[in-house]
């Protein structure tokens, strides 16, 4: 494998390949592939790899093997852990990508992992750019993202035609590994609180008998709304929980906070009480289903009545 490729920007590259055809990575693989990058993808879901094949990416036969042609490997897994299988697990890739070539993480982690990732791989003389992202999966099917990321110069020369085509925003956040990853943790602290405050909210506005459409017109329009509120509400006055982001993801994010928080003895009382919300949600089923679930946490503990989905 020796195709060559343009970047939107013009910039010469080969492969990418991305791992991971979630609903972030299959936009984001597309994106690349818009921008002219030969793009392989792969994923554990084989509906995945077909509907990847079907938009006209290529499909990764032998990931190990495949990553040695390419210049930039884009990581879109759920959390350390699996970022670090991919790496260093059994038919992980750090021992076949060539040196040169850069590993662009997009999974949300402690930063402290993510410096010891990056060190690993980099010793191998493979590049290492610690690469969280934002934005949501439609975002990510534009090329629209938001990338908070760090590495050295050349994790981000080796990288750059990759994330022009991802992301519309690339914010440079240091020249090593673990900024990006921190800068991320304090989005998801926001966010996280955000949405049981603003899921808390909508619920007692139902407990007192409010018209929800109208609270939903009146916050918006106030002070007290925030772009969580703005976004999460409507399914909730849908009664429609599709999980457009899933509880279980805060479920993670939240507790990275509290690890971080913990090992520098540092107090986050407003990001535990959330956490503890989405731990509740988590445990009565709802951990697949939308983050604004947590409004249904807050109706069964109060006997308040949401909207229903209609049929």
């Amino acid at each position: 494998m020796t195709s060559m490729a343009l970047s939107k920007t013009g910039a010469v590259s080969r492969i990418a390949a991305v791992i991971g055809l979630g609903s972030m990575g299959m936009g984001m693989a597309l994106s690349l592939k818009r921008a002219g990058l030969d793009v392989l993808g792969a994923d554990i879901s084989k509906d995945a790899v077909a509907r990847f094949v079907e938009a006209g990416g290529r499909a990764v036969t032998d990931l190990a093997e495949d990553v040695r042609h390419a210049d930039i490997v884009v990581s879109v897994v759920v959390n350390a852990a699996q970022t670090e299988g991919v790496l260093f697990g059994p038919a992980g890739i750090a021992e076949t990508m060539r040196p040169g070539a850069v590993f662009v993480s997009s999974a949300t982690m402690d930063p402290a992992i993510a410096r010891r990732l990056a060190a690993q791989l980099e010793a191998k003389g493979v590049h290492y750019l610690d690469a969280p992202i934002s934005g949501g999966a439609a975002r990510a099917a534009k090329g629209e993202l938001t990338i908070m990321a760090s590495g050295t110069p050349a994790a981000f020369a080796v990288a750059r035609p990759a994330l022009d085509a991802m992301a519309t925003k690339v914010y440079e956040l240091g020249d090593s590994a673990g900024f990006g990853a921190a800068f991320k943790m304090i989005n998801q602290l926001l966010a996280g609180v955000h949405i049981a405050a603003a899921c808390e909210a909508i619920t007692l506005a139902a407990k007192q008998g409010l018209d929800l459409a109208k609270v939903y017109e009146v916050i918006t329009a106030s002070a007290g709304n925030s772009w969580m509120f703005e976004n999460r509400i409507p399914h909730v006055l849908a009664g429609d929980y599709t999980p457009l982001s899933a509880v279980d993801i805060f479920v993670k994010d939240l507790g990275i906070i509290q690890d971080m928080a913990r090992s520098e003895r540092y107090p986050v009382p407003l990001s535990a009480a959330a956490l503890q919300m989405y731990l509740a949600a988590s445990g009565a089923g709802m951990g697949r289903d939308d983050d604004s679930s947590l409004a249904r946490i807050y109706a069964q503990l109060s006997g308040a009545t949401l909207p229903e989905k209609a049929e």
